[in-house]
């Protein structure tokens, strides 16, 4: 967390949408510590594919593909997402994480 909070904002904000039922906004580190330590719990397995990062003026971007394995019950979940984020004074400023199933 120390290594998170050298690079970015003070006020860094992570909005999280898990594409199902969740949405965060994550402004602290306590916050963040909370939520990684949920998606361990939630998931016995999480693998992303197909990252690729995608950069413009003022903003940038992660499109990847997400595999995961709920620990309670082993469903299975395919999800695709998109990463934004912003910058200001050389330092991360947001994230912003949305995803959506995969329907077969």
């Amino acid at each position: 967390m120390d290594a998170l909070y050298r690079v970015v904002t003070p006020d860094f904000i992570w909005s999280f949408h898990d594409g199902v039922v969740v949405t965060k906004s994550l402004a602290s580190p306590s916050a963040i510590r909370g939520h990684l330590a949920e998606q361990k719990a939630l998931f016995s397995a999480q693998r992303f594919h197909d990252v690729a990062y995608h950069h413009a003026v003022e903003l940038s971007f992660m499109t990847f593909r997400v595999s995961e394995t709920l620990r309670a019950s082993g469903e299975r979940r395919e999800q695709r997402g998109i990463e934004s984020y912003t910058f200001r004074d050389g330092k991360l400023a947001t994230k912003d994480v949305y995803r959506k199933p995969i329907l077969s």
